[in-house]
């Protein structure tokens, strides 16, 4: 008789929740292989980033080395449809599309050091595997305090996911003209509707040399800590889930109780906090 992974049988398991085996199958059938399909993508992508110098061929030998049934035809089409091809040239991930007739912008960030907070906004995306999806999350942090001051997590990498990211940004801060925005050449960051948000409040626009992620170096460190302390380590349900839990960890952890040592073993909020009272310190 067939047995779950703890050892229960299937129609023990059936009869414990109080459905048909009929039930339990074709309930199987729907989500089992979606949850298959995005858990061998998100190994895929892994592998790709561990050994960015492999191809298709050694990638797949990489991926039957470890158990899996696949043909290179596959891991090909898969590689592109995810943009890890050019991971041969680029160590990352492409989640944004730069090739686009919309206008880029000079990289006026690159020797930039902000001398205080809303001087330097930097942002980026990144993309967050659910069982049976992926989804993309939107960021933009203070350069000076490393703090997230917006994020937002949406089903699709459109504009305005960035742009939703960007309100909540200007809702929760005090800005001047003048403050510099730094993100990639990705579509969504220089379409017409993100471009004209940015003038709106009075940015300076700022974006990366064509194919060097290592321009936004503080947004890619922030993604890498991002996907370590929270989202390798979790298992999201749904997109719900997922905004809640993300939600909990940037803006309860990551920015409340995150030491950094680049801000003297403090969290962006507590940094910011100290940098204040040591100027009304000064002033008084």
């Amino acid at each position: 008789m067939t047995q779950l992974e703890d050892g229960i049988t299937i129609d023990r398991a059936c009869a414990m929740a109080r459905v048909s085996r009929a039930t339990y199958y074709r309930d199987w059938s729907e989500h089992e292989p979606r949850q298959a399909e995005v858990e061998f993508r998100d190994r895929l992508q892994r592998l790709c980033l561990d050994n960015p110098h492999y191809g298709t061929r050694r990638i797949t030998a990489l991926l039957r080395a470890e158990g899996m049934t696949v043909n290179r035809k596959r891991v090909q089409r898969l590689m592109r449809e995810d943009n890890l091809l050019v991971l041969r040239r680029r160590r990352y991930v492409v989640t944004t599309d730069s090739r686009h007739t919309y206008a880029v912008y000079a990289n006026l960030a690159r020797d930039f050091r902000p001398a205080a907070v809303n001087q330097l906004w930097v942002a980026d995306l990144t993309y967050i595997r659910l069982r049976e999806c992926f989804v993309y999350l939107a960021v933009i942090l203070d350069a000076y305090s490393r703090k997230v001051v917006g994020w937002e997590l949406g089903e699709t990498l459109e504009a305005e996911l960035c742009r939703a990211a960007l309100r909540r940004a200007s809702e929760g801060r005090t800005i001047q003209p003048g403050i510099l925005h730094h993100s990639d050449r990705g579509v969504q960051y220089c379409s017409g509707g993100y471009v004209q948000d940015l003038r709106d409040h009075g940015f300076v626009i700022s974006m990366s040399r064509a194919g060097n992620p290592y321009d936004n170096a503080l947004a890619e460190s922030f993604m890498r800590t991002l996907k370590c302390e929270e989202v390798y380590l979790a298992e999201y349900r749904d997109l719900a889930d997922a905004r809640e839990r993300i939600g909990h960890f940037l803006g309860e952890y990551y920015n409340r109780r995150r030491l950094h040592s680049a801000l003297g073993y403090l969290s962006p909020e507590a940094y910011e906090r100290h940098v204040e009272e040591s100027a009304g310190q000064e002033a008084s």
